[in-house]
């Protein structure tokens, strides 16, 4: 199995200048420690895009977060925010008739190249060095299918993708602890209603 916080070593190490990196961002608790980590190595444009967000409060709600965060915190270099559509149509067209998977599933991966995939057509029009998503510092994602689609992309659009799993060396931990430093809301769902249905039956059953 690759270590990916080995690959993320071996690219950083080779580095011979700051390179300009988009980085995926799906909320302000993800990004927290990622933002710091990779800060100090890459000039860093953070792409807020999430069509997987089904309800238009809540994806105001993280992306307004994720605005006040970069806003409040310093940076080894100065982090720029892009904000992308809103499209839930979107990801309801790759979920149709996969509604019922469970979480973690074929239908979660085709939201990971549905985010991805955008990600990689701005690096490309935008001519970025490298591109990426925070998505792998959550312990419920699936950091080798993320880097996977990762690198199918970067082979498709011709920009460098940045492997790794931000949940190494205690990112997941990191990241716990500046949502409380910073008071950041933690949604307890990926975003999307399958997953907020989920933790919403978890969260019946542990109270009964």
């Amino acid at each position: 199995m690759t270590n990916y916080q080995l690959e993320t070593d071996k690219i950083i190490k080779s580095l011979d200048c700051t390179p300009r990196l988009l980085l995926h961002a799906c909320c302000a608790p993800c990004s927290s420690y990622v933002l710091e980590y990779l800060t100090e190595y890459f000039d860093i444009t953070v792409f807020f895009y999430n069509p997987n967000i089904t309800e238009y409060d809540e994806y105001l709600k993280r992306k307004a977060e994720l605005k006040r965060f970069i806003s409040q915190k310093s940076f080894a270099h100065k982090v720029k925010q892009i904000d992308g559509d809103y499209e839930p149509d979107l990801f309801f067209e790759i979920a149709k008739g996969r509604e019922n998977i469970p979480e973690g599933g074929a239908r979660c991966f085709d939201c990971y190249r549905l985010r991805l995939q955008k990600t990689a057509e701005l690096a490309k029009s935008g001519g970025y060095d490298y591109f990426c998503t925070t998505l792998s510092i959550s312990p419920h994602k699936n950091a080798a299918k993320l880097n996977e689609i990762g690198g199918e992309l970067s082979e498709l659009y011709g920009v460098k993708y940045l492997y790794s799993d931000f949940k190494k060396r205690g990112g997941y931990k990191r990241s716990i602890e500046l949502s409380a430093e910073y008071n950041l809301y933690r949604q307890s769902f990926c975003g999307c209603i399958f997953s907020k249905k989920l933790a919403e039956k978890k969260n019946n059953s542990q109270n009964e």
